[in-house]
């Protein structure tokens, strides 16, 4: 857990270190003083002056922040009631309205522009996803309600492999995942193999109520294979060992892994498990306890697939870094839409505690398969992160950047700038909302840890 928060921490600092030297380099460009650019927040641990600019290293290693000058005038003329900001040499407020655009507009771009360069890197570089099969087992296969599910409707059945969801090819779980989340409600083509043949199938996923996303009402077809025993749980008393493949529990036979979380459902406290190593069966007994939370605890985890991309040349890491950009950004309008759908907003919002949380488990998750995957994993969401920081701030919200640039617009349409009052009441305005949402996704966050 420690490690997740090390590294959540700096990943979500790298995000925020490189907007804020968006700005940083915008302004320097637009002949606006930086008073100082820190990378951490608190008191320094030490800083060096070079010109005008101070330069930080904070004690808490939590994002950072520019300082352009510029601030102290603003409160000095809503002090003084003054119609206008004093005009110096070097303030953000002095410079032209389109200089000011150009500096709050970089901050975002450079986090769109990090995010392209990751992804084109990993491309480039190759990478690993965990998942499983493209083969599916249907809820409804297993469930005690009479609930009909997208693929019900569709005729779709337990043990198909989807090969195409919307005219894309599908490799394995993930991607039906990524095909189906962001198509709720949307009439879908999907193509699938039968036992060998091929048929054409149309469905809808539906909406999840909670979080807006598109479901199939599916479970993923985990193979029962053995792929890590915990050392001293029931298990591995029991004597299973990796590369061991279920093949049936109390003379029932197991295809997947659902049909053993069924035989678990009655709270059992010993199965007898028929197994296959090495092309041998052999029997044993499996004493299970239970978790405070009623979660049974078997010791094992099963095998997933490995899915290795192949390393591309420059240009077509290029494309695929831009295709990939545009996906994930395309993906955040539709998911901020969502919001206003009648979906559970506590449930769907996360803030920076999850967040944190989440960076650190994706990184910490990928360095147990060597560094290569965790910086990988790491980098990819934190990727993800930057593109929704880049929409998130271009907003028209007061105090974020996307609020000044309306302002600013304003400005240059009226060739008049707004008094100091005005733009003091507006970013009030703006603090008050971010400080708002900041406190909601906080309760949120809470909850959700709590819940776990």
């Amino acid at each position: 857990m420690i490690l997740n928060i090390i590294l959540g921490i700096i990943g979500l600092g790298i995000v925020i270190v490189i907007h804020e030297t968006g700005h940083f380099l915008a302004a320097k460009a637009s002949g606006i003083s930086v008073e100082a650019f820190s990378i951490g927040w608190g008191k320094a641990l030490f800083s060096w002056q070079r010109k005008e600019t101070e330069y930080r290293l904070g004690m808490l290693p939590i994002g950072g922040y520019c300082r352009m000058k510029g601030g102290d005038l603003l409160q000095k003329a809503i002090e003084e009631r003054h119609a206008t900001i004093p005009h110096e040499e070097g303030s953000f407020f002095s410079a032209a309205p389109y200089k000011r655009i150009f500096v709050s507009l970089s901050g975002p771009l450079f986090n769109l522009i990090f995010a392209f360069i990751i992804f084109s890197l990993i491309w480039g570089i190759g990478f690993s996803v965990k998942s499983f099969e493209n083969r599916i087992v249907l809820v409804s296969d297993y469930s005690t309600d009479s609930r009909t599910h997208a693929v019900d409707r569709a005729g779709l059945k337990t043990g198909d492999r989807i090969i195409e969801i919307d005219g894309n090819p599908i490799e394995n779980y993930n991607d039906i995942k990524e095909a189906v989340a962001p198509a709720a409600a949307k009439r879908l083509p999907i193509l699938v193999n039968r036992d060998g043949v091929f048929r054409e199938f149309q469905l809808t996923p539906e909406k999840d109520p909670e979080t807006g996303v598109g479901l199939l009402g599916i479970y993923a077809w985990i193979d029962p294979v053995v792929g890590e025993v915990i050392p001293d749980s029931p298990a591995a008393i029991a004597g299973l060992q990796t590369k061991d493949r279920i093949i049936s529990i109390e003379g029932k036979r197991i295809d997947h892994t659902i049909d053993l979380i069924t035989e678990l459902a009655s709270r059992p406290e010993k199965l007898d498990i028929t197994y296959e190593r090495n092309g041998a069966s052999q029997t044993t007994s499996l004493l299970i306890s239970y978790e405070d939370n009623g979660e049974p605890n078997l010791g094992i985890y099963f095998e997933p697939l490995v899915y290795t991309s192949e390393r591309v040349g420059f240009l077509t890491a290029f494309g695929k870094g831009v295709e990939e950009t545009y996906s994930v950004l395309k993906m955040t309008v539709k998911s901020i839409g969502l919001l206003f759908s009648g979906i559970n907003v506590s449930k769907a919002v996360s803030g920076p505690i999850r967040l944190t949380y989440y960076v650190g488990a994706i990184a910490s998750e990928g360095f147990k398969d060597g560094l290569k995957d965790g910086f990988s994993n790491m980098f990819r969401f934190l990727s993800l992160l930057s593109v929704f920081f880049f929409f998130m701030n271009l907003l028209p919200i007061p105090a974020l950047d996307g609020g000044h640039i309306v302002l600013q617009l304003i400005e240059a349409v009226t060739r008049r700038a707004p008094k100091p009052a005005v733009i003091y009441r507006y970013q009030v305005i703006g603090f008050t909302i971010i400080i708002g949402i900041l406190i909601f996704s906080t309760f949120n966050d809470v909850s959700f840890f709590i819940s776990r």
